[in-house]
């Protein structure tokens, strides 16, 4: 059972139980919760802002070489592949609003350091530790959003979570864009550094509470013994193992890995592609991520007025739409309308949202509070290998065949994956997710 209350005083030892337990009327009644929201929206949008500021420093400013162009991407996804599960047992075990505030405070000073930073030697290795940052803030803002959302209330949390993000992907870049068309891009860094700053400001009268992720016996007791003589490394191996046990999040790991890998071995291809097919329109890229935001933020729209969503529709559905979006792209040639881009990059971005709000609900949904940081830490660290490993293949596979027929091949293939995950979702995700007290019973908790 999970706890959480204001910090006792020397006199006072009572615990609250977490809001989770208690059903509100209405989400934004919770306002711990909205005080998060507004946390995660300002930290994200920061994120988006200064991408194009930095990528602009580094190609024109600079003038660096393709090669260490390409290495950005990489040494932002290190971090993830080496810390991601580690941060979800931390997230488990420690504070979690006051992991969230460090990681804002330190991602505020590495902000700063890129402003002086001489060259992308010194560039590469900030950006890595920023990105490291990042690694230790999700898990613990999804641990927490868990513990203090009503269980009614998950499905919408997840939605307007992914509103935020996908809208911060549209507006962030947009905005920064406007900036940097008046100013320089170490304007646009300093704004950054600006949102962080505020993200902690708004967490920071949350400090206090005490959070506790207790092992819950079968009677529903509280076993108040384990969980504190547990080790790191136990807690990082209880993760594994709970993943494993359970055969809605093992499925729903390795079916978003599958996926994941198709779209990314494309995601750095779109100028490849449009400088083929239309030459001298660089405009198209700008067009397509907007339409692709734009749909992403409709479908949240729509689906945040549903109580729940079929897995098996989130997902599969999600990745039809997006395979549906690329293959169609890869059958565009130079005397079609531009509309058409328009058209396919909403289509990519419907999959897109549909598929993210699913996952991070059925995540949250399916896993016990005191699991969730560490869920959520290895599914980080699952995809940021695939991040390194898609877009060299990728990368390769336009070289042999050529952009066109890439992604129609690529397309093709998440468009399968979409629907077998529809097909088969009955195998995939019909078996309920074991309970507090199963998974008590399903993972052995080791005492020290």
């Amino acid at each position: 059972m999970t706890v959480i209350s204001n910090k006792p005083t020397s006199n006072e030892s009572t615990e609250v139980p977490a809001p989770s337990a208690e059903p509100s009327k209405s989400l934004w009644t919770n306002l711990r919760f909205v005080r998060m929201f507004i946390a995660y929206a300002l930290a994200t949008f920061g994120d988006w802002f200064d991408t194009l500021a930095i990528q602009v420093m580094v190609a024109y400013r600079w003038g660096a070489d393709p090669l260490i162009i390409a290495l950005i991407p990489v040494c932002m996804a290190v971090p993830g592949i080496l810390l991601g599960s580690v941060a979800g047992a931390l997230a488990d075990r420690l504070h979690k609003v006051r992991i969230m505030m460090l990681c804002d405070v330190i991602t505020v000073a590495l902000t700063i350091a890129i402003l002086f930073a001489p060259s992308p030697i010194w560039l590469l290795p900030l950006l890595a530790l920023r990105a490291m940052m990042n690694v230790f803030h999700v898990p613990a803002q999804q641990a927490l959003t868990r513990q203090v959302v009503a269980e009614e209330h998950l499905f919408q949390a997840s939605s307007l979570n992914g509103f935020v993000s996908q809208c911060s992907k549209v507006a962030g870049p947009l905005l920064g864009a406007v900036i940097l068309a008046f100013f320089s891009p170490q304007i646009c860094i300093v704004i950054n550094a600006c949102t962080r700053l505020l993200s902690g400001a708004v967490l920071w009268p949350l400090r206090r509470l005490v959070e506790k992720s207790e092992p819950v016996e079968p009677d529903g007791s509280v076993d108040g013994t384990e969980g504190a003589s547990e080790s790191l490394f136990t807690q990082w191996q209880q993760g594994w193992r709970f993943i494993r046990s359970s055969r809605v999040v093992l499925s729903t790991m390795l079916f978003g890995c599958f996926g994941l890998m198709a779209i990314l071995m494309i995601d750095y291809q779109f100028t490849t592609l449009f400088r083929e097919i239309k030459p001298g329109n660089e405009s198209l890229l700008g067009w397509l991520g907007s339409s692709a935001g734009a749909g992403a933020v409709v479908i949240i729209l729509l689906i945040n007025r549903l109580p729940r969503m079929g897995y098996g529709w989130g997902l599969g559905g999600g990745y039809l739409f997006v395979g549906a979006g690329i293959a169609a792209l890869g059958w565009i040639g130079p005397d079609t309308p531009e509309i058409w881009i328009i058209i396919w990059g909403l289509c990519i971005g419907i999959g897109n949202g549909l598929f993210m709000v699913t996952l991070n609900y059925l995540l949250q949904k399916e896993t016990p509070p005191a699991y969730v940081g560490r869920v959520f830490g290895i599914q980080n660290s699952l995809s940021s290998v695939v991040l390194v490993i898609a877009p060299i293949a990728g990368g390769a596979l336009i070289r042999a065949t050529g952009a066109s027929p890439t992604f129609q091949y690529i397309g093709l293939a998440t468009l399968v994956i979409g629907l077998a995950g529809i097909l088969l979702q009955r195998i995939l995700w019909g078996v309920r997710q074991p309970s507090m007290s199963e998974a008590k019973e399903i993972i052995p908790q080791e005492s020290a």
